[in-house]
């Protein structure tokens, strides 16, 4: 049953995390008429300027989250970041409060280690090479192991914070140091990567469903420091490797347990598919499905979630996304020649997250286009994103 929102038969989601990510999945919620909570660490995140109330808390002090939840009574927790405390989570799925897509789920992907051992070691799924270390000695053992270069993260992070690329020993100690400084979290574990050469990387968004299992055709990407750049669909590749990432992924997916979508990342390399990440949640490289599905990951996420049917995934052709980049500091943001931008590409859409402030690097919107090729489209989105001029104000 879909209740009302402010009515006694109201369904109610709590959204832990309102980022641009969350912001969507919020709006899909309300779509089906969903009272949404919205929580994060700061004031006025983008997802809280439109769920129905908000509570700014430490999402990582379990005692904090715990209050949270009792007051607000949701039938549904949707975590839509890491860093949390997953370890609480259980104890309100016990209750009947569901966490999207489970307590296991979130808990296992938080870092690198769970899924990492899950995929590889369990599942027996081919990855990179990798080492975990804890202390600066195991770290230095860990890259004689794995050999320079090689690709250092710590065990829990997103959009590439703390990972750096060890290219000779001269780095070693400020890899170490980056991987602690920008780790989200409080572990101190790092993982040790083999640098892979590989001919390109996916996002195979996968569905799980009251109406089974659901592939959205496979999504290219590029990054930066670990940070997607752009993003294109479909990427194009053999029918055989393909099947393959299926395969591995729906493992993956159904091993997490639990309704809704997860961005399986993959690397390819000649007729290998090599296990990379995964995300029990909406993927940044899957803004692109904006522009390229009937239904965005946004859209069944939340399909799945509720316990709905998917049903058929349609594509409109060949699309992107571009990230729109800001670097500054400021509580002041702006944004200009956002109209002439857009007649750069008359088909293009220009999303801005509504993000309140920026302190360094941080991704403010994404421009989202369609075209005849991928590389158009994600030429034409550059184009469009180039040409938008951020104000930092005073």
């Amino acid at each position: 049953m879909l209740g009302t929102p402010y009515t006694p038969h109201a369904t109610r989601a709590l959204l832990l995390g309102c980022g641009e990510l969350g912001k969507e999945i919020c709006i899909e919620l309300q779509r089906l008429g969903v009272e949404v909570i919205g929580v994060d660490r700061y004031a006025n995140a983008p997802a809280m300027q439109v769920a129905h109330r908000s509570h700014v808390i430490d999402m990582q002090n379990g005692d904090e989250l715990a209050k949270v939840i009792t007051e607000e009574k949701p039938h549904y927790i949707i975590p839509e970041i890491e860093a949390i405390a997953t370890d609480r989570l259980r104890e309100f799925e016990e209750q009947g409060i569901k966490v999207v897509p489970s307590s296991f789920a979130a808990r296992t992907t938080m870092d690198r280690e769970g899924i990492r051992t899950l995929a590889s070691e369990k599942l027996r799924i081919p990855t990179s090479r990798y080492v975990f270390a804890e202390t600066l000695e195991e770290f230095r053992a860990g890259v004689e192991k794995i050999g320079i270069p090689c690709v250092v993260k710590p065990v829990m992070s997103s959009s590439g914070k703390g990972q750096s690329v060890i290219k000779d020993s001269a780095d070693i100690e400020k890899a170490w140091q980056v991987a602690h400084d920008e780790g989200r979290g409080h572990k101190q574990k790092v993982i040790i990567e083999e640098f892979l050469k590989f001919d390109y990387e996916i996002t195979l968004l996968t569905v799980h469903a009251v109406d089974g299992f659901h592939f959205c055709p496979p999504i290219g990407h590029r990054q930066e420091n670990g940070d997607y750049q752009e993003s294109w669909q479909p990427q194009k590749m053999p029918e055989a490797l393909l099947v393959k990432a299926q395969y591995y992924a729906k493992e993956i997916v159904d091993a997490l347990d639990g309704y809704g979508i997860y961005g399986v990342e993959m690397f390819i390399r000649g007729d290998e598919v090599l296990f990379s990440e995964v995300s029990p949640r909406p993927h940044d490289t899957g803004m692109v499905t904006m522009i390229s599905q009937n239904l965005s990951e946004f859209a069944l996420h939340v399909r799945a979630l509720l316990g709905l049917p998917v049903g058929q995934i349609l594509t409109s052709g060949p699309a992107a996304s571009v990230a729109l980049l800001g670097d500054g500091d400021s509580a002041n943001i702006a944004f200009d020649n956002v109209p002439e931008a857009m007649r750069l590409c008359p088909s293009s859409q220009v999303r801005l997250f509504g993000k309140p402030e920026i302190h360094g690097h941080r991704r403010l919107g994404v421009v989202l286009t369609r075209g005849e090729t991928t590389e158009q489209a994600v030429a034409d989105g550059k184009k469009v994103a180039g040409a938008i001029r951020i104000d930092y104000g005073s």
